[in-house]
């Protein structure tokens, strides 16, 4: 049951083909002859990421059992999202990186 619903939210999930096939597939495309590189780097990074995600899921359990860190990692994500959103608006209203031509 538990490897029946891993598969299903992975293989059913339309993100995956989205991120693998169109984004992955178009920048890949840019490198020539070379996509194929690019495409196994691409799949090497995914590795590496998602296994020193589930590793470091596991080594940092006991961190994340106090609420005070849960609180800390949500700040740290709040000053990022809004370091974002405001770099993101004065972009848009000054115009730097309008690619229309205007």
């Amino acid at each position: 049951m538990t490897v029946g619903t891993c598969l299903a939210l992975t293989w059913l999930n339309p993100h995956v083909y989205l991120d693998t096939v169109v984004l992955l597939g178009s920048m890949a495309s840019t490198y020539g002859e070379h996509r194929w590189q690019f495409a196994a780097g691409a799949g090497l990074g995914s590795v590496v990421w998602f296994t020193g995600l589930g590793y470091g899921a596991r080594l940092l359990r006991p961190v994340f059992a106090r609420p005070a860190a849960w609180r800390a990692l949500d700040g740290v994500i709040a000053v990022v999202m809004t370091v974002l959103a405001v770099s993101l608006a004065v972009r848009g209203v000054s115009g730097v990186g309008d690619v229309s031509g205007a």
